[in-house]
């Protein structure tokens, strides 16, 4: 085995070899691979090789889509069978709420271009003769979809790799991982010692095993998932010498399972109640190349609806049934880029759909190792996503559910129930008390929407409006007429201070920062190539000192950025202080009644400025204030200790009571912030998009100095900006109103861009959206088509600011 590589891949897997080969498609021959055993001896070997296109996800369904037409085309590179039968994909629905997921999807397979029919049940019946249409409304069904060898397809993707120069080692296990002093990392195996630039865990099941190597605790575990191999069936035995073709996969998502034609039998696939998680404490020496047992009685309510769906299945024999380990996280999308905390240490982890997802994910980590940067936004993906809040219980018991909730119908505003309460503010219950309904975010619980006494305070989760449609609204009318009190605890915040803090942070951010002490601005963190990684609110408390808030779902991708790019010399001091400090937002026209009742602060506008911050008190507490908010009206961000905010939550209701303030939850928010097109970070503001691109030109200084992302901004300005950033008024709509992820065409019906971003404006009355789209489309007045649950819509480009476009009530 050589002694040195650039890279190191663990695990001989199918993702593991995609991400070697990957490696040397992008012109890095000096790759190894470690494989403890054989190659695809994990989870690869027993997967069924199902292809899913399906996924409500912008970059999933990116990933999903490169891996399809990749395996189409490696025997023609690589002389290896990948056994790729291109049967198509027929999913099943029986009621509209599954059409609704179904059509909801849709805009966003457009938005990527994955070919669907949504067809009828009279269709379902031609290309699937042996089954029962009975009590169907439709089918969505994916011609290029299907099955193939996960063997196969993994060898294929090794043999690419060696003929780029590639390694791979096998029975070749690693005992310990530890970085050097210049930054190398030393791999210990059991054939010898390795040293590399760059390691890549590629480990499967094995994943907290392997990354405890290096200190990290990740929420990837394992759970049980059997499906059923039958014996032939005399059917299919006939249909194959009548030269009839396979039949598509067929997915009863209403029943929870699929089922597919394996050697004129079948194999059925069920995600049933009660699958165990497994190996929750690592996996045990005696486990190899090994299965379950089977447990046919877990199995029985999805045998009898496929029988019911299909009846030949009744009479089909069980040859086996094969019951092993698939990896999965608590949200059920892989751990794809850089390991937080650690310099060159990546991981491809945590892949439920490994085959669907091995050749997309190997794709753009590579990309990303060797370009400093993946080609799309990957933040669904993104390892950093969890926090230190996703503990080994906490993963087991979301896994559980996770894979329970594969064919549940996802609703854009689901929220589900396992592991909660974890996160609180100390204000929970007295949010609780007066109506809140949370849900969750980076495990923090945060009111969506408050009910009014007398009604349940429960979601109705649907596709278009729904039982909490009027009591949102409510909550921004009264926000824009009197007062709204809003809990953002959740929101992150970090203190940066040290001889070296303002450079350090200049050059991290395309805006100057704030010059003045208790100035305030919003910054944007840029990668490479002008992307938007990251929005900072900035507040400068000192000469060399700064407070930061950013994204709550941000936290630790946020945390990571800033610790990776700390000077080597001990000049700044990063402190993370999120959970110490609580936040409430008061905001609306009757703000400064409020507060000004319980603070001897001067709150007039001379006294207070607009995008400033000072230390008051609130009641009995000290408070940092911030003239600032998401919602575009008068309002003050008050952050504070974490142990004062019932006192000050207690005196803001006490004093608003005679000004009519009321409750304001998350929904109201994102409503709120429509109206003012501001961008959200992680849906409107990606890495994907530049921040010219996003309309940001003004919080961008070029003639401040140099920044990350500059010399790319630069370069985009001399070719022209290819795509603006627009807000929409769509018109004619009943019912729903966009969420995102819809394609927009243009008059002509060609797709032009896709909105990123939608909401009801219920103070402006009228259906938004926002997105991108072609430069010279984003003329006012520009009509274009937004395509809404598979309904087409007018839609006009409109004003920036809906509401109050010149910031009036901002600086009143």
């Amino acid at each position: 085995m050589k002694s040195h590589a650039r890279v190191v891949v663990i695990g001989g897997g199918v993702v593991g070899v995609s991400t070697l080969y990957h490696l040397t498609k992008k012109g890095w021959s000096d790759v190894v691979l470690l494989e403890r055993t054989e190659l695809t001896a994990g989870s690869t070997w027993h997967a069924a090789g199902l292809l899913p296109l399906f996924n409500m996800s912008y970059a999933v369904g990116k990933i999903h889509k490169y891996s399809v037409d990749l395996y189409k085309q490696l025997e023609a590179e690589t002389g290896q069978n990948v056994s790729f039968h291109v049967t198509g994909n027929l999913r099943l629905a029986t009621n509209k709420e599954r059409m609704d997921e179904y059509m909801k999807y849709c805009g966003t397979a457009n938005t990527i271009g994955v070919p669907y029919e949504i067809i009828t049940p009279q269709q379902v019946k031609e290309l699937w003769p042996l089954s029962e249409t009975d009590g169907l409304v439709g089918a969505l069904y994916h011609p290029d979809d299907g099955h193939i060898a996960p063997v196969d397809v993994t060898n294929a993707m090794a043999i690419g790799a060696r003929n780029g120069g590639a390694e791979i080692y096998r029975q070749t296990e690693v005992l310990s991982i530890e970085q050097q002093r210049n930054g190398e990392w030393l791999i210990r195996t059991s054939k010898g010692d390795i040293t590399a630039e760059h390691v890549v865990s590629c480990t499967g099941n094995y994943a907290r095993q392997t990354l405890s190597m290096v200190g990290l605790d990740i929420p990837v575990i394992p759970v049980e998932h059997q499906y059923i191999v039958t014996d032939e069936v005399p059917e299919l035995v006939e249909r194959k010498k009548q030269g009839l073709p396979e039949m598509a996969v067929l997915r009863e998502s209403d029943a929870s399972y699929y089922l597919r034609e394996e050697r004129q039998g079948y194999i059925l696939g069920p995600y049933e109640k009660g699958a165990p998680a497994c190996f929750v404490d690592g996996v045990p020496d005696t486990f190899g190349q090994d299965l379950f047992p089977g447990d046919l009685e877990r199995l029985m309510p999805h045998v009898e609806a496929a029988i019911a769906r299909v009846p030949t299945f009744a009479d089909a024999g069980i040859k086996d049934i094969v019951n092993g380990p698939i990896a999965y996280t608590p949200d059920g999308s892989p751990m794809i880029g850089p390991a937080w905390g650690l310099k060159n240490f990546w991981m491809n982890e945590g892949h439920s759909f490994g085959v669907t997802a091995a050749g997309g994910s190997g794709w753009q980590l590579a990309e990303w190792i060797t370009e400093g940067e993946p080609g799309i936004d990957m933040m669904d993906v993104d390892p950093r996503r969890f926090g230190a809040y996703a503990t080994k219980p906490y993963t087991k018991i979301k896994n559980e559910e996770c894979y329970e909730h594969v064919f549940v119908i996802h609703y854009p505003d689901e929220e589900r129930g396992a592991g909660r309460p974890l996160k609180m503010s100390p204000c929970h219950d007295r949010m609780a008390a007066r109506g809140a309904v949370f849900g969750q975010r980076y495990g923090w619980e945060r009111p969506n929407w408050f009910a009014p006494e007398g009604v349940e305070p429960k979601d109705v989760w649907s596709f278009r409006r729904t039982n909490y449609f009027e009591h949102v609204g409510n909550e921004v009318k009264n926000m824009r007429e009197n007062a709204g009190l809003i809990d953002i605890t959740s929101f992150s915040k970090f203190q940066v201070s040290g001889p070296g803090a303002e450079a350090y942070l200049d050059r991290l951010v395309c805006r100057k920062l704030p010059k003045g002490i208790g100035r305030i601005n919003l910054s944007h963190a840029l990668n490479k190539n002008g992307g938007v990684r990251s929005e900072f609110t900035i507040m400068r408390d000192g000469p060399e000192e700064f407070y930061l808030v950013s994204s709550g779902a941000a936290e630790r991708f946020d945390h990571d950025y800033l610790f990776k790019n700390l000077p080597d010399d001990g000049s700044v001091r990063l402190d993370n202080v999120t959970t110490a400090h609580g936040v409430l937002v008061l905001a609306g026209p009757r703000a400064r009644d409020i507060l000004s009742k319980i603070t001897d602060a001067d709150l007039s506008n001379d006294g207070f400025k607009w995008l400033t911050g000072q230390h008051i008190t609130v009641g009995l507490a000290p408070c940092r204030a911030l003239r600032v908010n998401f919602v575009g009206d008068l309002g003050w961000e008050l952050h504070h200790p974490i142990e004062y905010q019932n006192h000050i939550y207690d005196a803001i209701v006490a004093a608003g009571e005679e000004f009519g303030l009321s409750m304001c939850g998350m929904r109201a928010m994102d409503s709120l912030r429509m109206e003012k097109n501001y961008r959200m970070w992680g849906q409107d503001l990606t890495s994907e998009y530049t921040v010219f691109e996003a309309g940001l030109e003004k919080f961008v200084h070029m003639d401040k100095g140099d920044f990350v992302g500059r010399d790319a901004l630069i370069a985009q300005k001399e070719a022209g900006v290819p795509q603006s950033f627009v807000c929409l008024d769509v018109l004619g709509i009943k019912d729903a109103d966009p969420m995102g992820n819809e394609p927009l065409y243009d008059l002509d019906g060609n797709i032009v861009g896709r909105a990123t971003a939608g909401a009801y404006g219920h103070w402006v009355g009228k259906s938004l959206a926002q997105g991108y789209i072609k430069a010279g489309l984003e003329t006012i007045g520009t009509e274009l088509e937004i395509e809404i649950l598979g309904e087409r819509y007018k839609t006009v480009v409109i004003e920036e600011s809906v509401f109050d476009p010149e910031n009036t009530r901002l600086r009143s």
